[in-house]
């Protein structure tokens, strides 16, 4: 007869292992031969296991088992024009229980006043209910509570913060979203994103820059893009992927709750809700077929010279070997975004010569050193390097640093009369966080200004700390010293980490 054998991956035989009991009274073998002495076992705690997940079953060779969405993600790449149906019922209790982890736990609250670890305290329940009302098409989205925030021009940003309720169901609907639509999305999309980041977007503009012949940049920035989104237009582009009306009905739902500001509710005919989970994933949808599409398209059928593409949420740069190709693109798309009730900011949008022949070209003409322009916080320069090459500089933008040193200046006055060593903790912490992002190549000096001007600051909190100043400038440096970590770049060069990334 032939033997039983077990698949492993070295491919040689494997006996069979014999599950531990759970019992605490249960006895294992001695180690070392002799009369039978037993020792008791160690109980084991149960397998943790996802709810939304069937158990694995137990074959010789153990295939992986693929999840509902990871299905609907091969299913959209396989089909990219099927419309997907039955996509309601991926809204498990697991999935919902996915999407509250994920959420912060020191979140401003909704209308409902709850909080994270309100909510928390018997979760398993209203996760169960909650799912039960979903599926049974009971669930009613609560109005988001309008809040502001400054913004670095002096306006106010409005905020919809939604019931924590409605923060779960959209982010497991975003995951759910984002297993159609990731499949479909353009490489140079990267704002809000899985596995995409800020650093990517600025890699690929950067080597694009240096390693394309681009000698033109069309910085685009779409005014009040959040506010004005059409709902008509966004259900219309997500009915091209989405065929199960409970799901439209939903996201339908969400647009048109509105907002609870000043004690009266205000319906919402148009935008979305920034601060919304489901917020960054419909932009996104939306600008895939207003911007992406057409981009893609454009280039391929009108550019006769290089053209570079890359689009952070509604932060637009293109880059163009031609000047007059750069000008027909800015027109057509001012034309493209009114068609779908957009509109680019006059002020932000801006057409420059830019690249390693700007500075001669200009210098040609008499005029000044190329302009720079702004994106993701890092004022783009050109510059030369010390070979006497093109070399593209980033810094950090100079008034989100002065901004940041005006939050600083005002957290220190809370902590004033706080230990020394408290506060030093705390701004390491910060000068770390800040390098974490901050720290790319050619950025060393605006690096080495913000940590001098924290330090400042610092100095000039300990001196009000009391009406005889005796805190020397040679005590301060000790400090700084202490506690204030010297600024080391920690991001690699531009092409270097997009090689890695875009092996072509």
């Amino acid at each position: 007869m032939r033997e039983n054998r077990t698949c492993s991956l070295s491919g040689g035989r494997r006996p069979a292992r014999k599950r531990a009991s759970s019992d605490p009274t249960a006895a294992k073998s001695a180690n070392k031969a002799g009369p039978p002495v037993a020792e008791l076992m160690e109980p084991r705690r149960a397998t943790k296991e996802n709810t939304d997940q069937t158990p694995k079953s137990r074959t010789l060779c153990r295939e992986i088992e693929v999840s509902g969405l990871e299905r609907v993600r091969q299913r959209s790449k396989s089909h990219p024009k099927e419309r997907m149906t039955a996509l309601l019922h991926h809204l498990t209790v697991g999935t919902l229980w996915s999407a509250y982890d994920r959420l912060k736990r020191n979140a401003a609250p909704g209308v409902d006043g709850v909080t994270w670890q309100d909510y928390g305290e018997d979760l398993i329940p209203r996760l169960t209910k909650l799912h039960q009302r979903i599926q049974s098409n009971r669930y009613r989205p609560q109005p988001s509570r309008r809040a502001y925030i400054a913004k670095m021009d002096g306006l106010k940003r409005p905020l919809g913060i939604a019931a924590l309720e409605d923060k779960i169901v959209q982010g497991a609907v975003v995951d759910v979203l984002n297993a159609i639509y990731e499949p479909a999305f353009m490489g140079f999309s990267y704002g809000f994103r899985p596995g995409r980041s800020p650093h990517q977007a600025l890699d690929a503009l950067a080597y694009g820059i240096k390693c394309r012949p681009v000698n033109w940049i069309l910085d685009a920035d779409i005014a009040r893009f959040f506010d004005t989104v059409e709902h008509d237009w966004l259900m219309r582009f997500l009915e091209h992927r989405i065929a199960d009306p409970r799901l439209l009905r939903l996201i339908k739902l969400w647009l048109e709750v509105g907002v609870l500001e000043a004690g009266r509710i205000i319906a919402s005919e148009e935008g979305t809700p920034q601060g919304a989970v489901i917020s960054p994933v419909l932009a996104n949808v939306y600008l895939h077929y207003v911007f992406d599409l057409w981009a893609h398209r454009w280039r391929q059928r009108h550019a006769r010279g290089e053209v570079i593409l890359v689009r952070f949420a509604d932060d637009i740069v293109a880059g163009f070997e031609h000047e007059w190709e750069a000008r027909r693109f800015h027109e057509d798309l001012k034309a493209r975004m009114g068609q779908f009730g957009l509109e680019l900011h006059p002020e932000k949008t801006r057409l420059l010569e830019f690249g390693r022949h700007a500075a001669v070209r200009r210098m040609r003409r008499g005029l000044v050193k190329p302009e720079t322009f702004n994106f993701l916080g890092f004022t783009h320069l050109c510059g030369r390097s010390r070979q006497g090459h093109f070399l593209l500089k980033r810094q950090t933008r100079r008034d989100r640093m002065q901004a940041k040193l005006r939050e600083l200046k005002e957290e220190l006055k809370k902590r004033m009369h706080q230990p020394i060593p408290v506060v030093g903790k705390w701004l390491g912490q910060v000068l770390r966080g800040y390098y974490q992002y901050h720290a790319v190549p050619t950025n060393s000096p605006r690096l080495s200004a913000f940590r001098y001007f924290v330090g400042r600051l610092w100095w000039r909190t300990l001196r009000r700390r009391s009406q005889r100043d005796g805190f020397s400038a040679k005590r301060l440096a000790r400090l700084v010293s202490d506690w204030l970590p010297k600024p080391r770049i920690l991001h690699p060069w531009p092409e270097a980490r997009f090689a890695v990334n875009h092996p072509r």
